[in-house]
């Protein structure tokens, strides 16, 4: 199955001079959404994962169905101040300014083998974030996976160390 055939481009979102690559229309399509959620998850069987962390909002979409799929945990990692309990945080530079993470202290275990999934793979700071979070807690993380990667963004590099998976490449 081509995945490229579900995703729609468009131009100046959310700012002008952007090429959004909207994830939607592959979400809508019940057999493109399980297609993507299963390749994922015969990737999280290989890398022999025990956890899935996503990132807010579209690690969600595509980590929980994993997660599910396994019978294995999900962790999600938050914008500041959106989970209830305690948390680890870490904060990271973007192009312009900084962003910080969220996540429960509790939610990784030492010896925890992570898969982080998320939408997409661009400059790497979100996921380089996520890393250091889990990696905070004890746990290993054992691969990433994404549905697109934005390869002349060069995200790639900041995880050099990890397995990667993406199923789209642009």
């Amino acid at each position: 199955m081509n995945l490229k055939n579900y995703i729609k481009d468009v131009k100046d979102f959310p700012k002008e001079g952007i090429l959004f690559k909207d994830i939607t229309p592959l979400m809508l399509d019940g057999k493109a959404f399980h297609y993507a959620c299963q390749k994922i998850t015969e990737f999280a069987k290989e890398i022999g994962a025990t956890l899935i962390v996503g990132p807010e909002a579209r690690g969600f979409i595509f980590g929980c169905p994993v997660a599910n799929e396994l019978k294995i945990g999900f962790v999600p990692i938050r914008k500041p101040n959106k989970l209830p309990r305690k948390t680890v945080d870490v904060t990271y530079d973007l192009e312009y300014g900084t962003n910080t993470l969220s996540i429960h202290e509790d939610a990784v275990k030492k010896g925890d083998k992570v898969l982080i999934i998320d939408d997409l793979l661009a400059t790497g700071g979100t996921v380089e974030a996520g890393i250091k979070l889990v990696e905070k807690l004890g746990g290993e993380v054992v691969g990433c996976a994404f549905l697109i990667e934005l390869e002349e963004l060069k995200g790639r590099e900041k995880l050099a160390q990890t397995k990667i998976l993406s199923l789209m490449k642009y």
